[in-house]
């Protein structure tokens, strides 16, 4: 590095002539890196599973595309029965992952009935039952092992883009990073940032190809996440060096978060089993941080520190809300399902509102009505809960006149550009000064301002990146929730789905809060921009609300959520399958890849 340094201080020139040419040089590579994922998980079909069928009295054959399947005469159920003995949520038909089903009467008037013995609130049933609902016999019948492989051929033909050029583009884009973020550092560069950008390029293609080894497919997610990590990295690298191993062993862990949530979501029965769990250690996370926590003057008491690490255990807390807040559709057929998550909400809205943290505080609030109207549709309720929750905002502002000085600083940055408008004024100017293109990674002076690298990270990405990149940056964070709202309609359970909506809500909503924070658009609430801001903890927590996401994606092979078939049904598979020439060169892509 030594020898680097003393030949790059000889020749500044050259030096000037690089920073000048991979300023236009980033943003081409970012838009061939992105635009491939991002059209992939935009228009890639998400094709419905058939678990079975239901032979309906006229003799047609309903397809059940779900674990969880309501039968009524209602328009939104799934199995729509059009008969008025039928109640308009009737009964609920719900698969177990042992490919068991069980039926349960959702207080039905005319009555459910398995085999013309009446059901008391639930019963199992088998392939060939005769279910009747009020009356009307319709009869549960399995998948042909035939169109099983046929549909799994249809399946594959939809297969996601080839991750492999986005790779290649990402390395590239990587080892230019480094390079600049070197020059930019002169004499102080150190091993510590080409080791960290190494580090990832290694993690990164051993990731890829450990999965495409394990005959996964679709990483449009992760080829996201690893693009935001990496500018990271260069905004650690630029405002605080010191920090960036420790932003790097941030995201590895977090990578080791997202494969393990991924693996335990495979099981549904064992999510549901530590629903309490998970409950209890939200309110532990965020309780603690209240009795131990410590803040800087007029800041959110939302930091533990150790020794020389510093830890926010609100932002693990995310993942286990979520985790809590998330159900099946056999909770949601209780009453008050709400009820204690309501309570759950409360308590840690409460520590947060203790804490001054109300940025965290408004994004727990709107994950909850996210999860809330998803479980009950109760529109009364939740607006009763949302006029509660602007009554308690209010009020805790009047308990804290340094918060109530922020937002009355909102809109009038630049009436008080020295004193409560500070730093959105210096992010807007920096994002003014970088343009199109940036002025370079490393070569931006809004670093030197407090926050630049968490909470005003938009105006250092602007400043050093450029506004096409910075703009990409939010594009992909709701590329993913556009994802989920598409991917969550071949849903196989509820608890899914629900999970997927409420993380990609809570990053989306999260991001907004930083963006429009940082350029005067919203107050200032001090939150990070996902996978992008300095700071582990948020880091950890931005790859473990992507494993929700992955958790939804049914695209053949794609989610290592899913239990792939073995070799032996892949085989099976291929022989039933029809052979038409699309599918010979389907499979010799395949092969080839």
């Amino acid at each position: 590095m030594d020898a680097l340094t003393g030949w790059l201080a000889a020749n500044p020139q050259l030096c000037g002539w690089f920073t000048s040419i991979v300023r236009f040089v980033f943003p081409v590579l970012a838009l061939l890196i992105l635009i491939r994922s991002i059209r992939s998980l935009l228009t890639v079909p998400h094709l419905p599973e058939v678990w079975a069928y239901l032979t309906l009295p006229n003799g047609s054959g309903e397809p059940l595309t779900h674990w969880e399947n309501i039968l009524g005469r209602g328009g939104a159920c799934d199995v729509v029965l059009n008969y008025p003995v039928v109640s308009r949520q009737h009964a609920a038909l719900i698969r177990r992952e042992d490919d068991t089903w069980t039926v349960h009467d959702l207080g039905s008037t005319g009555g459910v009935t398995v085999n013309g013995a009446a059901v008391e609130g639930s019963a199992p049933v088998a392939y060939g039952d005769v279910l009747g609902l009020g009356g009307v016999e319709t009869v549960l019948l399995p998948v042909s092992p035939e169109e099983k492989a046929q549909r799994r051929h249809r399946r594959r033909a939809a297969k996601p883009a080839s991750p492999w050029l986005g790779l290649v583009l990402l390395t590239v884009f990587q080892v230019l990073c480094a390079l600049q973020l070197i020059l930019s550092a002169g004499a102080q560069a150190t091993l510590n940032l080409p080791g960290a950008f190494l580090c990832l390029s290694l993690v990164m293609w051993l990731y890829f190809l450990t999965m495409r080894l394990l005959r996964r497919v679709g990483f449009e997610m992760e080829t996201i996440a690893f693009f935001l990590s990496t500018l990271s990295l260069a905004i650690t690298a630029s405002s605080a060096p010191s920090a960036l191993f420790k932003q790097f062993l941030a995201l590895l862990l977090g990578l080791v978060l997202f494969l393990i949530l991924g693996v335990f979501l495979r099981d549904l029965e064992r999510a549901k089993h530590i629903r309490w769990l998970m409950a209890a250690a939200a309110i532990g996370l965020v309780s603690v941080t209240l009795v131990l926590g410590s803040a800087p003057q007029y800041g959110a008491a939302n930091w533990i520190r150790l020794g020389a690490l510093s830890l926010q255990p609100s932002e693990l807390a995310k993942i286990c809300y979520i985790f809590a807040g998330s159900a099946t559709l056999e909770r949601l057929f209780r009453k008050r399902n709400l009820g204690l998550f309501i309570v759950l909400t409360g308590v840690c809205l409460g520590c947060l509102a203790l804490m001054s943290d109300f940025g965290t505080a408004a994004i727990f609030f709107v994950t909850f009505l996210v999860i809330a109207y998803l479980r009950s549709g109760d529109f009364a309720t939740l607006s009763l809960i949302t006029g509660g929750g602007v009554f308690a905002v209010l009020t805790m502002l009047s308990l804290k006149p340094y918060i109530l000085r922020r937002f009355a600083t909102w809109g009038h940055a630049w009436e008080n550009a020295s004193a409560g408008g500070y730093q959105q004024t210096r992010a807007m100017s920096a994002a003014a000064s970088g343009g199109l293109v940036g002025v370079g990674p490393g070569e931006g002076w809004l670093h030197r301002v407090a926050a630049a690298d968490t909470d005003l990270v938009f105006g250092m990405l602007c400043e050093e990146w450029g506004l096409i990149i910075a703009a990409l940056a939010v594009l992909s964070v709701f590329t993913l929730a556009v994802f989920a709202v598409r991917a969550c309609r071949a849903g196989r359970s509820s608890f899914y789905t629900i999970a997927a909506c409420a993380a990609t809500s809570m990053m989306v909503f999260q991001t907004c809060l930083n963006v429009f924070g940082a350029v005067d658009l919203l107050p200032l609430t001090g939150v990070t921009f996902p996978f992008v801001s300095n700071g582990g903890s948020s880091m950890l927590a931005s790859w473990g609300l992507l494993a929700f996401l992955k958790a939804t994606d049914t695209r053949q092979n794609a989610s290592f959520a899913i239990r792939l078939p073995s070799r032996r049904e892949d085989r099976r598979g291929a022989a039933l399958a029809p052979r038409d020439t699309e599918g010979w060169e389907q499979e010799a892509d395949d092969e080839e890849d």
